[in-house]
Formats: structure tokens, C-alpha cells, sequence
């Protein structure tokens, strides 16, 4: 089937045509029609897993090469159900930029914006791209990924060992502090804009999210809704008093050691951001950070982690420095540096 589908949109966001398909040709039929009597692309493609699919996949790439510029367009797989075959087709066919079920469609505006400015971002930028490394210089980056993810595995699976009682100690604080899950989960985007679902232990109350509209007041990143967008409350009155302490110590953080060991984050790298602020970094000036990958410690954490003067700004700026920086052996030191950076001095 071929056809068009219309998804919730905000206000503010123009309307756009997304093409819900399963048949190459007949999509290919419709972006010839799109092209010829409006003169533009689809908002989006969405391809939906079912008998056949990875030959009309392979038919996909076989497309994007005879026609470069359609890269440019979100293209996602719709399906029942998300299992590791379908995630891995992901690897195999670079063109798809995520799966998504069916109960996504109606949401999924904010992910086509997101990854529409991304990859439009991309094909704007190799111009101003550094020349390419040294086959030496290729193999040492290299060397230091696999030794990154290594240390990954290896640490945050034992970490994980060690603190499995701490953690059970935790889970059953919060149930008996307050109503609600153990772990928050939230949509976060890290590395390349990838989004995955980011674990902390709940320190807020049940319903937090829904209060968030009424304490912007309160923010201490002071902006005027057009730029770079952090929200960070001092002395939140959301906050537990368990979650406070769990936060002091940073205790909450522990749980995201699972998004480590699954390789949605490193020990070491920028902070996965929830998708809010998220979109509003995706200026040539500020998406540089996204280059790197995302984690639980980095350059920011430990110089200005918890003190209130810090600006939007700055804290680009130290994602932006560590993302031109990040090694294996910067890595280690920004680790080092870190226990005396767990303490907070301040509520935030």
C-alpha cells in the first residue's frame, strides 16, 4: 500500500505530507508526482515491515544511489513489534534512520524534525569537514574506539555487579517514599542524535513532567525561547526527599550503567539530552556536539557541575571542546577527576 499520512503536529510546525508505504515502485511513482506538480520532497518515508520487506530495503538502496539527494529524507520502518532483526537492519541499510511501531505514528512529528534538520545539516557541512585522516591516524581512532567500548563493557558490568545491592536497597526506598517506578525513563538523543530510552532511578514525584510548564520560572538557564534551550531548577519542588539525596550523591545515575553495557552511552562523553532541548541544538554552531558520544561523566560534569552560574552557552561550549578532544586517554583522566565532582554544591 501507498498512501499519504497525516500526524499530529504542533502549531508551529507547517504541514507535512508523510509517505506510509510498503511497494518501492508505487512510492516512487508518488515522489515523481510530489516533485513534478509542488516541487519537493516528502516530509518523510515510512516503510513498513512486512513479507518481502528486506528486498524492498535493498530496492530502497539501490534507489538513494541512482538519487543521492533523497537521502536527505527521514526514512524509518514501522512495525508490531521491535526485535533485533529489524534493529539490525539498521547496520545493514545506513539510509534508515530508526524503527519505529505503529503507536509511534501519531507522535512522531518531533522525530521527523529532528532527523530531517540532522541529515539536512550533513549535506551541508563536507566543505567545511577536516581533510581526511592518514590511514595510520584512521587505524589509531579506531584502536581507541574498540579499547573505549572495551572498558565500557567491562566496567559498567562489574560496576553493575557491585552495586546490585545498593540498588535493590534504592528500589525499595523510593516504593516506600512515594507511589510511582522505581526507574525514570525518558527519550534522550546522544550521539549522531540517536534516540534511546535513558534509565534513572525516580527521584521526582509520580506526575513531575506534567508540573514542568509551571516552574519555567524558575529555571536557572536564563534564555529568551529562541536559542540553545536547558531547564534546571534549583532546590526542585518535584524532588523526593530521597530523590535529593539520591541526586547529591548522584546515586540516581547508577541505573544508566544498563545504557552503557547496551551501548546507548559511554562512561565518559556529553550528556544525552531529552528531546526538547535536544532540537533546539541543531545549528551548524551547536550540533557539533552531538559528534560525540554520549555518557554518564565528561568535561562538563566535572567543571560545572552544580553551580548556578552557568549559561546555555557554556555548556555547549564544553560539549563542543570534548567533542574535538574525546580519547581513550582523555577519557581516563576526565574519570579521575570525577569522584570530587559527585558531591554537588548546590540542589540542582
Amino acid at each position: 500500500m501507498v498512501g499519504q499520512f497525516q500526524p499530529k503536529l504542533p502549531e508551529n510546525m507547517p504541514y507535512a505530507k508523510i509517505l506510509l508505504v510498503n511497494n518501492v515502485a508505487g512510492a516512487e511513482k508518488v515522489i515523481n508526482e510530489l516533485k513534478r506538480l509542488y516541487h519537493r520532497l516528502p516530509a518523510a518515508i515510512i516503510f513498513r515491515v512486512g513479507n518481502g520487506f528486506e528486498t524492498g530495503l535493498s530496492q530502497w538502496a539501490e534507489y538513494f544511489t541512482l538519487l543521492p539527494a533523497m537521502k536527505t529524507v527521514p526514512f524509518f520502518l514501522v512495525t508490531d513489534k521491535v526485535t533485533d532483526r529489524v534493529r539490525s537492519l539498521k547496520k545493514e541499510f545506513p539510509f534508515v534512520d530508526d524503527v519505529i511501531t505503529r503507536g509511534m505514528l501519531n507522535d512522531i512529528s518531533g522525530k521527523i524534525e529532528f532527523v530531517a534538520k540532522f541529515k539536512n545539516m550533513q549535506e551541508v557541512q563536507p566543505a567545511r569537514q577536516t581533510p581526511v585522516l592518514p590511514v595510520s591516524a584512521q587505524k589509531s581512532k579506531w584502536k581507541g574506539n574498540l579499547l573505549k567500548r572495551t572498558f565500557d563493557i567491562v566496567a559498567s558490568a562489574c560496576l553493575l555487579l557491585i552495586a546490585s545491592p545498593v540498588m535493590l536497597l534504592i528500589a525499595i526506598a523510593i516504593k516506600l517514599e512515594s507511589k510511582g517506578n522505581v526507574f525514570y525513563a525518558s527519550p534522550r538523543a546522544g550521539k549522531n542524535y540517536k534516540i534511546f530510552k535513558f534509565y534513572k532511578f525516580r527521584t521526582m514525584v509520580a506526575d513531575a513532567d506534567k508540573q514542568l510548564s509551571k516552574l519555567q520560572h524558575l529555571n536557572q538557564y536564563s534564555g529568551d525561547g529562541k536559542g540553545a534551550v536547558f531547564y534546571k531548577v534549583s532546590n526542585d519542588p518535584r524532588v523526593t526527599r530521597l530523590g535529593s539525596f539520591l541526586r547529591n550523591t548522584s546515586l540516581d545515575e547508577i541505573p544508566q550503567l544498563f545504557n552503557v553495557l547496551k551501548g546507548d552511552m559511554s562512561l565518559v562523553g556529553n550528556r544525552p539530552l531529552p528531546l526538547y532541548e535536544a532540537a533546539t541544538l541543531t545549528t551548524d554552531e551547536w550540533a557539533e556536539r552531538f559528534i560525540a558520544p554520549a555518557g554518564i561523566t565528561g568535561l562538563w560534569q566535572i567543571s560545572k557541575r552544580g553551580k548556578k552560574e552557568m549559561s546555555a552557552e557554556e555548556r555547549i561550549e564544553l560539549d563542543i571542546n570534548y567533542a574535538h578532544r574525546n580519547s581513550f586517554a582523555y577519557d581516563m583522566w576526565l574519570i579521575m577527576n570525577t569522584p570530587k565532582a559527585l558531591i554537588q554544591k548546590d540542589n540542582v
